[in-house]
């Protein structure tokens, strides 16, 4: 093998997953930078790189080191000491402040933090406060210093190394060496691929049974991931056997070990035999035919208990006695007086029904009056003097709410005042407060969420849920709208007729046509709001919308590039995908140097970025969109603007942030933007579906521009074969209601 000792100056591509990595590096006897390849997992920029492997020319890239080891070192030179001291890595210390320090002491640098940081103070700049920090970040590296050294001889990442340091602390060698799986449990961001990478460089057996459970564990993860509140017993065994490679008989036994354990629970139930895909909204997307079969489901065990509570408290909430009584004699006389609104016979019929029932669910497409239908069961309500809540998933959501019935408006998760390490503060102990709990955008409600929700609200209290069913169902695992529609035990009016007023706009009437599976128009005109651009390649796609984005639609509707206009695409991945479309959007529209990298990704000030994951310290939750305030590149920290409030992050946590220009449908749920540009293509062949084409058209409020191939578009208009999510609320609701 060829040994290359460098220094990382710019990495141009890192994939989170599996550690890939292409880097740039300045290298002895090397007058450019070489080009490094290999899996090297999250290595930053200063890092000082020890590799084995071998020279190669690539026919695109040209000469490359294709790394096969790799170990990370303490700089021994002058400029590997700055680069290293200005990585981020010591707080206190940026590219600035590391130009100096070195300047000051040079190849001693690192003898004088370790053994005498007083002198730091003799560095012109630095004042006793930064000392200070350096001294005590110093301190905190050099007690992880062995556990950093354990780990990255496993080919841990840096990155990594400090989130396993921060969990378990000063037992991570011995929980590491004991069972390198835990770590797929217990810390996000390092999933069991990672976690068995290590595993098998400490020379974990195949059929270990941490191994196996790990992985039967990962395959229910990526279920939920999916949608699936649980997996059959055939969809875990063959997922887990793909993924570990091993002889199905072992994971068998593994399960029941599991299942034995109360890792995962089981449950048997009669399920109905689909007829076929659904034609109907709101019946968990398969038609029943009468006739049963037993199917076993495997759960984890968050979502089985979730589900159950889920039908238990709806139940008790529908049986409960009402806290207040509603006079609905000449109610919507008086209700039309006090908003000026004259309501439609099914309008009328969802007022009186709210008033009339414990729960309700309110649903219908754009521009059917769910707004105003909602403000007249608020009249209701408040005529009667009830004390009323409202509530959605999102922060989005919550302000739109808030907005549009001049009232406050919480999302769900502020609203049970969720406190880490203890979770939600408002539960059956610590119910909410009111008569009325009005709650939004519905659809987007995952049954661990719901489930949280239901547990604070007391048996008296009345529910309004209110949503679009057509709609794509939630990130997270369940259907639970869709179910409790289909269940036929909660009360249910949808609203179907478009108002006048809607009727000039395309983009509503296009969205009602998808829904109904019918052709959409796309004239296009001067005064439209929904425009077609027909495209037949990916990359001309993607060129267009780039300029659509910086030019086109800025200067011809005065409006700001970043915070105005959206981009949605149907997947992550490919030339339309939300990554490669962040990537060039970010170059067009903000190419400022301030900025912190994280793996391949700058962030930059200005950027438009988004939460991926629920984080409850910072009270940011995953689908949240802020846009970068504050880029501290010697502090190595930057602060993102949700909403007015101001989050700050280090550097090591930015793999919770990606980049928003674009962002795939899914995401976008619960979101309105002024103008959306959105590619379809037959690329995204898998993803072409009536309800992702609805769902992405409604998130449009003034302007819609759809970019790629009209076949793509009736592809996805046609196939209204909605993917069955593995889900038994329905069942389970029924059930108690027999």
């Amino acid at each position: 093998m060829d040994h290359l000792r460098c220094v990382v100056e710019r990495i141009t591509y890192q994939n989170q997953e599996n550690g890939y990595s292409v880097i740039k590096c300045r290298a002895k006897g090397y007058a450019d930078l070489v080009t490094v390849v290999g899996l090297m997992p999250e290595t930053h920029v200063g890092a000082v790189l020890s590799l084995e492997g071998s020279w190669k020319v690539d026919p695109k890239y040209g000469r490359q080191f294709t790394a096969e080891k790799f170990e990370e070192t303490l700089p021994a030179t002058v400029f590997g000491i700055e680069k290293y001291l200005g990585s981020g890595l010591i707080k206190g210390i940026g590219s600035k402040f590391a130009k100096k320090i070195v300047q000051k002491f040079g190849k001693d640098t690192l003898d004088i933090i370790e053994e005498n940081p007083d002198l730091l103070i003799e560095v012109p700049g630095i004042g006793q406060l930064r000392v200070n920090r350096i001294k005590k970040s110093w301190a905190e590296q050099k007690e992880i210093k062995n556990i950093m050294l354990f780990l990255q001889s496993h080919d841990v990442s840096t990155s990594h190394a400090t989130k396993i340091y921060k969990t378990y602390g000063n037992q991570s060698i011995e929980i590491v060496r004991e069972n390198p799986y835990r770590l797929a449990d217990d810390i996000w961001g390092i999933g069991f691929r990672t976690a068995d990478i290590i595993a098998r460089k400490m020379g974990f057996g195949e059929e270990k049974y941490a191994r196996l459970r790990s992985g039967i564990m990962y395959a229910l993860n990526q279920l939920a991931d999916e949608g699936h509140c649980y997996g059959t017993r055939e969809q875990v065994l063959a997922a887990a056997c793909e993924l570990l490679k091993v002889d199905e008989t072992l994971l068998v036994m593994t399960l029941d070990e599991m299942l034995h354990q109360r890792d995962v629970i089981v449950e048997k139930a009669e399920i109905p035999l689909q007829a076929g895909m659904r034609e109907e909204p709101g019946n968990s997307g398969m038609q029943e035919s009468g006739e049963t079969q037993t199917e076993e489901g495997i759960y984890l065990q968050p979502f089985f208990f979730s589900e159950i509570g889920t039908a238990r408290r709806l139940a008790a909430i529908l049986q409960g006695m009402r806290s207040f009584r509603v006079q609905s004699d000449g109610l919507l006389d008086r209700v039309q007086k006090k908003t000026g609104v004259q309501y439609d016979e099914i309008q009328q019929q969802a007022i009186l029904a709210a008033v009339q029932n414990k729960v309700l669910v309110l649903t219908g497409g754009p521009g059917t009056g769910k707004t105003t239908t909602t403000m007249g069961i608020i009249a209701a309500y408040r005529e009667a003097g009830a004390k009323i809540v409202l509530a959605a998933p999102t922060g989005r959501a919550a302000k739109r709410l808030s907005e549009t019935t001049g009232m406050e408006a919480k999302t769900i998760h502020r609203l049970l005042e969720v406190k880490p390490p203890d979770g939600y503060q408002r539960n059956e102990e610590n119910p909410l407060e009111g008569d009325v709990l009005i709650v939004d955008e519905c659809s987007m409600i995952d049954i661990l969420l719901m489930y949280n929700l239901l547990k604070a609200v007391p048996d008296d209290m009345t529910m309004i849920f209110v949503g679009d069913v057509d709609q794509l169902p939630s990130v997270g695992a369940g259907n639970v709208l869709s179910d409790l529609i289909a269940s036929g035990c909660v009360p249910v009016v949808k609203l179907e007729r478009i108002f006048r007023q809607a009727q000039g706009s395309r983009i509503i009437m296009n969205a009602h046509h998808i829904n109904k599976g019918e052709a959409i128009d796309i004239r296009g005109g001067r005064n439209a709001d929904f425009f077609f651009a027909a495209q037949e390649s990916p990359e001309a796609a993607s060129d267009m919308i780039v300029q659509y984005v910086a030019e086109n639609l800025p200067r011809y509707y005065h409006v700001d590039a970043i915070r105005d206009i959206q981009v949605l695409t149907p997947m992550q991945r490919g030339v339309v995908g939300a990554m490669n479309l962040n990537q060039r959007l970010q170059e067009a529209l903000n190419r400022t140097k301030i900025c912190l990298r994280r793996g391949g990704t700058e962030y930059r000030i200005h950027d438009k970025v988004m939460q991926i994951r629920n984080d409850y310290n910072k009270e940011v939750y995953n689908g949240d969109i802020g846009f970068i305030s504050r880029v501290d590149m010697e502090e190595h920290e930057l602060s993102v603007n949700f909403e007015g409030r101001e989050v700050i992050y280090d550097a090591t946590e930015l793999d919770e942030l990606v980049l928003a220009y674009a962002c795939t449908i899914h995401k976008s749920q619960g979101s309105e933007y002024p103008i959306v540009v959105m590619p379809f293509m037959m690329t995204h062949y898998i993803m072409l579906q009536r309800n992702l084409l609805y769902t992405g058209v409604t998130r449009a409020k003034k302007i819609l521009v759809l970019v790629g191939e009209k076949r793509a578009v009736s592809m996805a208009i046609k196939n209204n074969k909605a993917i069955a999510r593995n889900t038994r609320l329905k069942e389970r609701i029924r059930k108690l209601f027999l």
